[in-house]
Order: C-alpha cells, then sequence, then structure tokens
C-alpha cells in the first residue's frame, strides 16, 4: 500500500500570485494614467494673472485655479474663436527662454485680418464683443508689449497664416501673447482648457465665444462655421 503524500515535506512553493496581480494591476494603472494624460486629458493650474476674471492664477498653485485640458478633440476638430487654449511655447518664446506652457484665448483664425484700434480687436474689419469674458470693456494695445525684443507683431494689422492662430489673454493689461511675439502654430497647441475643477464654489465650463458688433458680421461668423 502506497503512503499517502503529506503536505508537510512538499516542495511546492507558497502560492506568491496574489503579488503578481497587484503588480500587474498598478503596472496597467500606471500605464492607463500616463496614456491618459499624454493623449486625453491632463490637469493643470494656473500660474499667472493673464487669464484673470476668466480664470484665477498666481504662483502659489494651492490658491490658483485648476482646469481639466482636452487633449482628444482637436484630433478631430479645428481649434475655434474663442477656446481657451494652452500651448507649447513658440520659437519666438524660446528665443525669449520661455519654456513652461502658455494658456490664452484664441481670437484670429489662419486667414484672418486682425487689427487693433482704438483699443479694441477687428478681425476682418469687423469688432469683437468681448465683454462677457474681459469682464467688462477692457483696452487692447500693444502697450504692454514693453519686454518684446522686436517690434510687437500686432503694431500693425496682420493676416493670418495657414495653420497658425492669434492668441489673447482675458487680462488685456498684463497679458504677454500675440500682440507681442506673434501667432502659435497648430502644432503647438496642446489642448483646449473645458472645465474647472477647483475651487470647488467654481467648479464649471470655461469658454465663451466673442461675437461681432452688429448682426450682419454674426451671421457671416455662423456661416464660416
Amino acid at each position: 500500500m502506497r503512503n499517502p503524500v503529506s503536505d508537510r515535506h512538499s516542495n511546492q512553493q507558497p502560492d506568491n500570485s496574489w503579488f503578481f496581480e497587484l503588480g500587474k494591476t498598478i503596472g496597467l494603472s500606471i500605464v492607463l494614467a500616463l496614456s491618459i494624460r499624454t493623449f486625453v486629458a491632463e490637469a493643470r493650474w494656473i500660474p499667472s494673472g493673464s487669464m484673470e476674471p476668466t480664470l484665477h492664477g498666481t504662483p502659489n498653485q494651492w490658491e490658483a485655479d485648476k482646469i481639466i485640458v482636452d487633449k482628444l478633440s482637436y484630433n478631430f476638430s479645428v481649434p475655434q474663436r474663442g477656446d481657451v487654449v494652452v500651448f507649447s511655447p513658440t520659437e519666438e518664446l524660446q528665443k525669449e527662454q520661455f519654456q513652461d506652457a502658455f494658456i490664452k484665448r484664441i481670437i484670429g483664425l489662419p486667414g484672418d485680418k486682425v487689427q487693433l484700434k482704438d483699443g479694441k480687436v477687428y478681425i476682418n474689419d469687423k469688432p469683437l464683443q468681448e465683454e462677457k469674458y474681459l469682464g467688462g470693456v477692457q483696452n487692447t494695445s500693444v502697450d504692454v508689449c514693453t519686454s518684446a525684443p522686436v517690434q510687437p507683431f500686432l503694431s500693425k494689422t496682420q493676416t493670418i497664416p495657414s495653420g497658425s492662430y492669434l492668441v489673447l489673454g482675458d487680462n488685456r493689461g498684463s497679458s504677454y501673447d500675440s500682440r507681442c511675439w506673434g501667432v502659435v502654430p497648430r502644432e503647438n497647441i496642446i489642448g483646449r482648457a473645458v472645465l474647472r475643477f477647483w475651487p470647488l464654489n467654481k467648479v464649471g465650463g470655461i469658454d465663451q465665444t466673442p461675437l461681432y458688433d452688429n448682426q450682419e458680421a454674426s451671421q457671416e461668423k455662423n456661416q464660416v462655421k
């Protein structure tokens, strides 16, 4: 008669499958998180006041607005006037040693003729209504471009090149933007700011689209879309 096998003397190793499953789960979670941040969406905070009053910015990230940046939708559609976008520094900005991403509002689209006149922005000879997100009437001029190394871009009328966008900060008196250094190529745009999630009492969407000052121009804009 054969003796039964006793587990006491077995050479079988302890079952560590739970450890490997946990490792796989953590690894997969990290990969998914990195993929989402790279291709879908990411959280950012606002480090400056250039987008006031739309977004509150401060060097102290615990006091600044925090937003979600949609990095996916521009794969299926083109940026629109009024979109608040995050973008990497252009060549001109890199020459000035800027390395961190910027956040501004798209004002000029490819092919638009843009000029500043009487403190207002004119697109294709029609003034924009921007009071909704500017927090009232603000003077839009190149006076803020004192640190620009060359002549301010919007010191004269400009036509926006194909594949590029003109961007301005909502805080026109304190924003270093396209008025000074030029346009943003499409490939520099990281994504569109779609949601503020902090502070909790200000949670909500961000974009508010500018309008032309008269009905005829507004209808023209709708047809372009």
